[in-house]
């Protein structure tokens, strides 16, 4: 068989940022090769989702293979970048194969960060994974059915922590959880046994939205009550509940992180310049500084102007960069990343969300939520994935079904001979 005399390009990362760079160079006379952890592209925006039994862990991922059936000149490599050699242009992988790059994209992404907070690692329920969105859900069903059997505590009290758009969504799905999915299937369940509590430092929810929607957004919450504790850090999370930088205790019977991200650890590995957060910087053009033939698009790329850590950067970042590798084999110079603002949106639940759009303009209620799950639903990879949601949605959200609609259910630990509940070794592992 001939070798492949074209210029190799290594893209690390199936999120926004990758895939779209791999799109973006479909047509160019290079061969790509897309390298992920996973198998899967997780559509991030619908995570909480799946965390509240609202879709399917399918629903929202696309094995990452298929994009090779679109794409002729590209292939995938499940695996883990753990060092780049740099005078060599050399990716070396967790398994010890390495791969030539004329350029490579670092596109990986980020994942949580705790902040040193003491306990956090250990007992909170991060939500930047699939793994860990299912864990979410499944510990969440196992302490329904526990309490709906009387063989576990009488109240369900959940802690949130964080007031952006994830938290936010996650306590208004909750919420929404506990007021109309539960009541068919948990009846002997009173709904006032179960708490919700948002957690946030500062005094106003949703702090990149305009002051109306922060405001928006704490009204409705409160009103579908949900307990908001602005202007409260926490300083430990127990197995049991939070301590507060005041020094109360919130009890909880499962607590939920959801604000902070960091580099991934192996990044620190890769020899290149890193900020206080681990991200990699870039200059204007999305190279990597002081580095040649890579680029950097995305969660984990940090330009000196900061830009939201959502999807339209990292989408736009990854076409981009494309764009200026085939810039460089055509012998041009490289251009500066003009990022454009289409806006952005944050749901609260059923007819309640929020979308600040260019230009100023803000929307609230059954518009914004509408214009919600059309851009969400749109922005999923496959049409089956696509066709998945909307059915989902469907039945979850049209009037006259919500009331009766049944949650997907969680992997609830299955009762043993001997009576008890305990987990298999592999539910207990922090999923990453």
């Amino acid at each position: 068989m001939p070798q492949d005399t074209r210029p190799h390009v290594v893209i690390v990362g199936g999120g926004f940022a990758g895939v779209a760079a791999m799109r973006e160079l479909a047509d160019a006379p290079v061969r790509v090769t897309l390298v992920d952890r996973h198998v899967y592209n997780m559509f991030q925006p619908l995570m909480y989702q799946v965390a509240t039994g609202g879709l399917n862990a399918g629903d929202v991922t696309y094995f990452l293979r298929s994009l090779r059936a679109k794409q002729d000149n590209a292939e995938f490599r499940h695996g883990l970048l753990t060092g780049i050699r740099t005078d060599e242009r050399i990716a070396e992988m967790s398994d010890g194969e390495h791969l030539h790059y004329d350029y490579l994209v670092l596109a990986n992404g980020v994942n949580t960060s705790y902040f040193g907070t003491p306990g956090a690692y250990e007992y909170a329920y991060s939500m930047y994974s699939r793994s860990q969105a299912l864990r979410i859900r499944d510990e969440l069903f196992t302490r329904l059915e526990e309490a709906a059997a009387n063989q576990g505590p009488d109240e369900i009290k959940i802690v949130i922590v964080g007031g952006g758009a994830t938290g936010v969504e996650m306590a208004g799905a909750l919420a929404e959880l506990r007021d109309q999915a539960l009541e068919g299937a948990y009846p002997e369940l009173d709904k006032g046994a179960i708490t919700i509590t948002l957690v946030h430092r500062s005094g106003e929810l949703l702090k990149p939205f305009a002051p109306r929607l922060r405001r928006y957004a704490a009204k409705v919450l409160r009103k579908r009550g949900v307990v908001l504790r602005l202007n409260t850090g926490v300083s430990e999370v127990k197995t049991d509940g939070v301590m507060t930088a005041d020094g109360e205790f919130i009890p909880a019977s499962q607590v939920i992180w959801a604000t902070g991200v960091a580099a991934h650890k192996e990044v620190s590995g890769w020899g290149l310049p890193q900020t206080s957060g681990g991200r990699i910087q870039v200059g204007d053009d999305l190279r990597v500084n002081g580095v040649e033939r890579i680029f950097s698009a995305g969660d984990i790329a940090a330009q000196s102007e900061a830009l939201a850590q959502l999807a339209q950067p990292a989408l736009q970042g990854g076409r981009h960069v494309a764009k200026q590798i085939k810039r460089l084999l055509e012998g041009k110079p490289t251009e500066h990343f003009k990022y454009f603002d289409k806006g952005t949106m944050a749901t609260i639940g059923t007819n309640a969300a929020v979308a600040q759009l260019r230009g100023g303009i803000t929307m609230v209620g059954p518009i914004a939520w509408a214009a919600w799950v059309v851009v969400h639903i749109a922005s999923l990879l496959g049409n089956g994935n696509r066709l998945s949601t909307l059915s989902h949605f469907f039945v979850r959200y049209l009037w006259f079904m919500r009331k009766r609609a049944i949650p997907i259910v969680g992997d609830v630990r299955p009762v043993r001979p001997n009576g008890d509940r305990e987990p298999d070794p592999w539910q207990m592992q922090k999923a990453e």
